[in-house]
């Protein structure tokens, strides 16, 4: 087992301690089994530090955390690897061990990530399916944290799609500790789908107010550019596009009425230079990745009734309740809704909320 994954037991290695040791001792192996008094020469930390670290060591139970990793069907990388995601190790700290439950070989694929806030409107729920759809569809892998609202959404809509997407966690990936809870199942489809669920903390990790924002980093560092769809004005959704910006990577986001209260943080990255983005084909023409097969527009969705027909000349991107559809479309109140149930299993509409109906593609 490398030296770098059992380092990442160990609550207070940081990214830079763990470079400062594998400076000192020449390698991973040279720096874990390195001598107290070894340490203490070559580096200059705190003895109480060295001393807690060296008796982590001794204590390490290394052949229960194999057969952990092997139950939980849990793979290691590390800077070494040819796998380890090429745009992550151009980061200012890029984790020294990643654990990974899935497929994760971003090597000639293009990653986006996606982000937004927990409590997302409708108009965020019907952005983000919209426009990662075509990205998905486009082939571009969506890279997201797995949280409630935007981030969820944009796992769905990918795996909908029939795309690849990519969870990072903030927390152990090993199915108990998955975070937040609601989302196991979802973590389990995007495995199931050749993505990944992804982390550098080891199994068994609890999520905090410290390992998110350093999630985030991850996140941001791993793709092509940040698409912010829904933030407020301080939001980890802007903490991720910030370390984008840091990186040297595309900062898109997507517009809002000046009255929405999660739609500051958009609004603000656009007013600084963030590209705006009001389609799947914004971030194509910005990232140069026109090669890539074209988006079905709406305009190809086909009627397979007179009912869908009637409903779908007062559908649009602009949400509408059933009622009004009822009254305009001239087809009863039974008809619209038995229409609709149908057209919805059939992937044609989505119902955002509230009963307001939008074309689905």
């Amino acid at each position: 087992m490398k030296s770098e994954a059992l380092f990442a037991y160990f609550p207070k290695m940081t990214v830079k301690r763990f470079r400062e040791g594998v400076a000192a001792f020449g390698s991973p192996d040279a720096f874990f089994f390195a001598s107290n008094q070894e340490i203490k020469k070559q580096l200059p930390w705190d003895e109480n530090f060295i001393d807690q670290f060296v008796a982590w060591r001794e204590d390490l139970d290394i052949n229960r955390i194999k057969k952990i990793l092997a139950q939980e069907k849990i793979s290691i990388l590390t800077q070494d690897d040819d796998a380890y995601p090429p745009l992550l190790k151009q980061i200012y700290d890029p984790p020294f061990c990643l654990f990974i439950r899935g497929t994760l070989d971003l090597r000639n694929q293009y990653p986006i990530a996606v982000v937004g806030t927990r409590k997302c409107s409708n108009y965020g729920t019907q952005i983000t399916h919209e426009i990662v759809t075509g990205l998905a569809q486009h082939g571009l892998t969506i890279v997201s944290g797995l949280a409630l609202g935007i981030d969820g959404i944009a796992h769905e809509a990918t795996l909908k799609a029939g795309g690849t997407t990519i969870a990072v966690l903030g927390s152990g990936i090993n199915r108990h500790h998955i975070y937040p809870a609601v989302h196991k199942q979802l973590a389990e489809r995007i495995i199931e789908k050749n993505g990944a669920v992804i982390s550098e903390y080891p199994p068994g990790s609890l999520p905090s107010k410290f390992t998110f924002p350093r999630r985030n980093r991850i996140i941001a560092g791993i793709t092509l550019g940040t698409l912010v769809i829904e933030a407020a004005d301080k939001s980890g959704a802007l903490i991720t596009s910030s370390y984008a910006l840091e990186h040297g990577r595309e900062i898109f986001a997507v517009p809002h009425p000046i009255t929405s209260p999660t739609g500051t943080g958009p609004n603000k990255l656009l007013k600084e230079g963030a590209q705006m983005v009001t389609s799947a084909s914004d971030i194509i023409d910005v990232l140069n990745l026109n090669e890539l097969k074209t988006f079905t527009q709406n305009a190809s969705i086909i009627p397979d009734s007179r009912e869908e027909a009637a409903i779908l000349e007062h559908l649009s991107r602009e949400p509408i309740h059933v009622d009004v559809l009822t009254k305009n479309s001239g087809l009863t109140s039974r008809e619209v809704n038995s229409t609709l149930t149908l057209m919805e299993m059939k992937g044609k509409v989505r119902n955002i909320g509230n009963m307001h109906y939008v074309v689905a593609r």
